[in-house]
């Protein structure tokens, strides 16, 4: 026996065989050294990560999420979407999307009727075809008719407009189609085979050309600044005979009319900022009142002049920016197929934030001037500055 004891451990090293030695270290050194698992979790095909460690199945398609699964190896409980809902494709969604409607006062007819596992599918009568406004919206528009001088390249379908071109010995100019007359590219038959003689123009023409060249560069520049002086002239007008609108008096202070309240009211077609007349004051009260009171304007029209405004593809950045999440972001999709419809939830859940935040009271009330205050500034610092300047002037904003 090599090891008699505890008091021979110096005898057990000396008499221990160094292969011994050597397997021992072979054995705990890669244990030591071994690099931590990953934390990130992976799941098979079909399945996600509920948060817990556990990857739970997706509903199939038609189906919507009751209950994720809370062990390994227990099911997702899902149920079907009802009746008038729809889910295309595998997911955990906790509700299922509405089907859309054919429009027959928007010229669409339908071609097939949602189902649990696919929307209502539409497409335009005949005589229109389908213009697309984004991804997931359209209109149909009246197809084009080809004039007297123009022949039907391709026909017009549902999905496609009538390309048109020009007859034979006829070629566009200006959008119209021109007989041909002289030798161009577009009338080549008029071209004569002959080359011709002397294809240098005179020395005297040349410094014509160039004459003609510099004072047409010259008055492209003149123009050009006086343009820009027209429109930071009329822009400076246009703030001064708002801000003298709202606030008819010259004993009241600039600053006094600035305040912006925001009104949160079902949307309407047409903006309106209006200056709110004085109540009348009886006797015993304070003479000292401001001769207006702040603009109003509604969240709806601000929503969607923000919407005409900035790109499409810049309105998630915006929100972000303004602080909405990504869970409402995402619940904001999906909740509204329309992309137009989505981005305006996803303003107006900033714009209700906003008046909760500065004691507003929630949906339905005013808000201060420093929830617009704070959209001018996030549009200018995501470089969509001309759309900051296009609400200023809208709004008299100096």
């Amino acid at each position: 026996m090599i090891m008699e004891g505890a008091g021979h451990r110096g005898r057990w090293i000396k008499k221990a065989p160094v292969g011994t030695i050597l397997l021992l270290m072979c054995m705990f050194i890669p244990t030591l050294t071994s690099p931590e698992p990953s934390k990130e979790q992976t799941c098979p095909p079909g399945d996600y990560p509920n948060g817990k460690g556990i990857c739970c199945n997706k509903c199939p398609q038609g189906f919507k999420l009751l209950d994720m699964c809370n062990a390994t190896g227990q099911r997702s409980n899902c149920l079907p979407c009802p009746a008038g809902q729809y889910v295309d494709q595998i997911n955990y969604y906790d509700k299922c999307h509405s089907c859309r409607r054919c429009k027959p006062e928007k010229h669409e007819v339908e071609v097939s009727s949602c189902e649990s596992k696919q929307n209502t599918v539409c497409r335009c009568v005949d005589g229109y075809y389908k213009s697309k406004i984004d991804s997931e919206t359209y209109e149909c528009r009246r197809c084009k008719q080809c004039g007297k001088d123009e022949k039907t390249l391709q026909t017009c379908t549902s999905e496609k407009n009538t390309v048109c071109e020009c007859k034979e010995n006829y070629y566009r100019a200006k959008g119209k189609c021109a007989p041909c007359k002289n030798c161009s590219a577009e009338c080549k038959h008029h071209c004569s085979t002959t080359p011709p003689l002397n294809t240098k123009a005179p020395k005297s023409d040349e410094n014509l050309i160039n004459i003609i060249a510099g004072v047409g560069v010259f008055t492209l520049v003149l123009l050009t600044l006086v343009v820009v002086i027209t429109h930071k002239v009329t822009k400076r007008s246009t703030k001064k005979k708002l801000l003298k609108r709202s606030c008819p008096t010259s004993d009241v202070s600039p600053d006094s009319c600035k305040e912006v309240l925001v009104q949160s009211e079902e949307p309407s077609e047409n903006m309106s900022v209006t200056a709110v007349p004085q109540s009348p004051v009886s006797e015993q009260e304070p003479s000292n009142l401001p001769d207006c009171v702040p603009l109003e304007i509604k969240i709806p029209d601000l929503i969607y002049m923000v919407l005409d405004l900035v790109p499409v593809t810049q309105v998630k950045r915006l929100v972000r920016s303004l602080g909405v999440n990504d869970t409402e972001i995402e619940q904001a999709e999906m909740d509204h197929r329309s992309c137009r419809e989505a981005h305006y939830q996803m303003l107006r859940v900033w714009a209700e934030r906003g008046s909760r935040a500065a004691g507003g009271g929630g949906r339905g009330r005013m808000l201060h001037w420093p929830l617009l205050h704070e959209l001018l500034d996030t549009l200018r610092n995501i470089h969509l500055g001309q759309a900051a300047e296009e609400l200023e002037t809208m709004y008299g904003i100096q």
